[in-house]
């Protein structure tokens, strides 16, 4: 190991520039115009693991953004790591937020990253997080210290639902035999305080349209006689929680599984400052289901939140209009038992039934997954908690996200391998959000435990 870390010392300058320069490309998977720039993106991927010594590399089409494979072989008989990843990123929009272009890279120094972050759309989620995969295997290579097999599964669509994913997968069974799946799509507590996620939410997103009137109508001729969709539309929302920030939609928690409060206890031992959480955040008070704790909210409990809405005269300047249609993306994070399809005909039987004469609702569903928990007595885990230890010298801390990674379950389905989660990106990051950066700190260890990892995995399964 000690070849190999040199090697990461020795070449941080050159994997910070590789990152920068795939970090330039704009991968949108949401956003038709970027088609080209998503393809240069699997390009350059596939180049990279050429580059650090797979020989076997393909880019492999799809009915949307393409798959990047990889592998290297070292001895059929030794065990098999699949490194999973994305290349795709989301919209950059409110573009005027960021202050620096969202794929022109930078270095800036931030009070949680003093060494440094490197600002760009995807720093984080998860072309950072991803690459750090690459440039590990290519210290392992250069240095003949690659201990076991690794094959590389890397889309193009992760943040558009990986429609395709599931497609592949279960076309190339064969191709994707490995012996554990190994992501980095995720975060941990601290820079001082490692963890590794055991649990995800799963996902039910939908969009709603609201029609009202034939056409948009004079407010001061209309008003008052027919229904607005967009006050209509907003006044449904808000019916969606009580005063309790409880979710309404009935059978909405007839599958979710409490936790006992010797579990809850166990998760409030994680370090966590409601304070610091506001003050990151500019808020004066946290908001949230009553009878749970902030941490509990983001992790165990399920969710329903607006993530868009629209409609009418949004230009400058006033337009007097009643708008003939109101529209809403809405997302649902859901825990262990909740099914994302029944949880979708939930809500749009009940969004439905609720909607007032004088309006049409029409619910379409978009894409969702199903929610995650990961043992912590298995071999992957145990040798991820002792990679992590090797770099951090603490033992990291199992923590359940509250985000969703909807392919997890679908690698266990289609398969029927386990994921490792080993996340090196932080809740402060702003993934999603202007302006999203992750520490250089971060990428770094992320290359330095990763090799760990493979060590410590092939070791405990001979």
């Amino acid at each position: 190991m000690k070849e190999t870390q040199h090697y990461i010392s020795e070449n941080r300058e050159k994997f910070l520039n590789e990152l920068v320069e795939l970090l330039k490309i704009p991968t949108i998977s949401a956003d038709s115009a970027y088609k080209n720039d998503v393809l240069k993106g699997a390009e350059k991927v596939a180049a990279f693991l050429k580059e650090a010594g797979a020989d076997v590399v393909e880019i492999c089409e799809t009915a949307g953004h393409p798959i990047v494979y990889g592998e290297k072989i070292i001895d059929a008989t030794l065990p098999t790591v699949l490194v999973y990843g994305h290349y795709d990123v989301q919209p950059a929009d409110p573009i005027d937020l960021w202050t620096s272009p969202p794929f022109e890279p930078v270095i800036k120094e931030t009070p949680i990253h003093p060494e440094g972050a490197i600002f760009a759309r995807g720093a984080c989620d998860d072309k950072g997080q991803m690459f750090m995969h690459v440039k590990a295997f290519e210290a392992m290579m250069k240095t003949n210290q690659l201990p076991c097999n690794v094959k590389f599964m890397i889309e193009g669509e992760e943040e558009v639902g990986s429609s395709n994913l599931g497609i592949f997968c279960k076309a190339n069974k064969d191709r994707l035999k490995a012996d554990i799946i190994l992501v980095s799509d995720t975060g941990m507590l601290g820079n001082d305080t490692p963890s590794i996620t055991t649990g995800l939410r799963g996902l039910s997103y939908v969009e709603v349209e609201v029609t009202g009137p034939n056409r948009d109508l004079h407010s001061g001729l209309y008003g008052g006689c027919v229904a607005n969709p967009i006050n209509v539309l907003t006044k449904m929302i808000a019916s969606l929680h009580d005063e309790n920030n409880h979710i309404t939609i009935p059978g909405f928690y007839a599958d979710v599984v409490e936790l006992s409060l010797e579990e809850r206890a166990e998760m409030a031992k994680a370090p966590y400052s409601e304070e610091k959480y506001k003050q990151a955040l500019d808020i004066d008070a946290v908001y949230g289901e009553a009878g749970y704790t902030t941490p509990e909210r983001g992790s165990i409990r399920p969710t329903l939140d607006v993530n868009g809405i629209w409609g009418g005269y949004t230009g400058e300047g006033a337009k007097t209009v009643i708008a003939s249609k109101a529209f809403a993306k809405i997302s649902m994070r859901l825990v262990p038992n909740q099914e994302p399809e029944t949880i979708t005909e939930l809500f749009a039987k009940h969004f439905e039934s609720i909607a007032p004469a004088g309006v049409r609702v029409v619910v379409n569903p978009h894409h969702g997954g199903e929610p995650v928990v990961t043992p912590i007595d298995s071999i992957a885990y145990k040798s991820a908690a002792k990679a992590y230890e090797a770099t951090f010298g603490k033992t990291p801390i199992p923590v359940r996200s509250g985000g969703s990674i909807p392919i997890i379950a679908l690698f266990e389905k289609e398969l029927g391998l386990k994921t490792v989660m080993m996340g090196f990106g932080l809740d402060s990051d702003a993934i999603h959000s202007p302006n999203e950066h992750y520490g250089l700190f971060n990428y770094y260890k992320g290359i330095e435990t990763i090799p760990y990892f493979f060590h410590y995995f092939t070791e405990a399964m001979k």
